[in-house]
């Protein structure tokens, strides 16, 4: 089974790029299913149910998010009602929607789970422990993938070691710079640090980069906006999974403009 997972979507720009370029490039590569973090999807940041609805009638399968999955807050009925659309499982109960998710491939169960990092992010349950708790939830899953939407290359690279052999894939999210360490781990777990941004390719994470250097050079507030103008880039990466036994057979990092 190839699985196409997509860094972060950032904004509307990120969006259209994905409707333009996605369909076709999943006939490419033969791909079965498409996963995106689409956390940065609305414009101004967050998700919305109309950038939800975007990226689905885009041709993205299943959605995963970060720690901006709150920012906007109607999305907060879409997350209690939505089965494909997920929070980080690390987040307290109380808090609206699933931390994981399945996406029936008729032949296969596919489970998906979405997990917040803790080093210089918010303070929320242990995410090495959430794993443990939400990768028995998945049990009946023989593919099982994991976003990791954390901060530093350590954590993620501490939880991919750590998943090792348990799932399928670990992916990282959140820093919006696509790594070039993708990898097929001893265990056979797909994993990559960073799956980099669906976005702006001249900008400061998305952002425009005037403005961030302005924050950088002065230490003063800004306001951020997106770098809506300029011509956007798809990142990401292709797991090849074997359906029998659920390893990883081969990665493909994804970036083209």
């Amino acid at each position: 089974m190839n699985i196409l997972v997509l860094g972060d979507v950032v904004s509307q720009c990120g969006c259209e790029k994905v409707r333009a370029a996605v369909p076709g490039f999943k006939k490419l590569k033969n791909i079965d299913l498409c996963i995106a973090n689409g956390e940065n999807s609305a414009k101004g940041n967050g998700i919305t149910p109309q950038s939800a609805d975007f990226l689905f009638s885009s041709g993205v399968d299943f959605i995963t998010t970060g720690n901006h999955a709150f920012r906007r807050a109607e999305m907060y009925d879409y997350f209690d009602e939505s089965d494909f659309v997920i929070r980080p499982y690390n987040y307290p109960s109380g808090a609206p929607g699933k931390g994981i998710g399945t996406i029936d491939m008729g032949r296969i169960q596919v489970g998906v789970l979405n997990l917040s990092g803790t080093m210089f992010m918010e303070s929320l349950e242990n995410p090495f422990y959430a794993a443990d708790k939400a990768l028995e939830e998945l049990k009946d899953c023989r593919i099982r993938l994991v976003d990791f939407h954390a901060e530093t290359t350590s954590e993620k690279l501490a939880m991919g070691y750590y998943l090792d052999g348990k799932v399928s894939a670990v992916f990282g999210t959140h820093t919006h710079v696509q790594t070039s360490d993708e990898r097929i781990l001893e265990k056979k777990t797909g994993y990559i640090t960073d799956l980099g941004m669906c976005g702006p390719q001249e900008s400061v994470l998305g952002v425009k980069k005037e403005i961030v250097i302005r924050k950088f050079r002065t230490n003063m507030p800004v306001h951020f906006e997106t770098q809506e103008d300029l011509p956007c880039e798809i990142n990401g990466c292709i797991f090849c999974i074997d359906e029998n036994s659920g390893n990883c057979i081969d990665i493909e990092r994804v970036r083209f403009h």
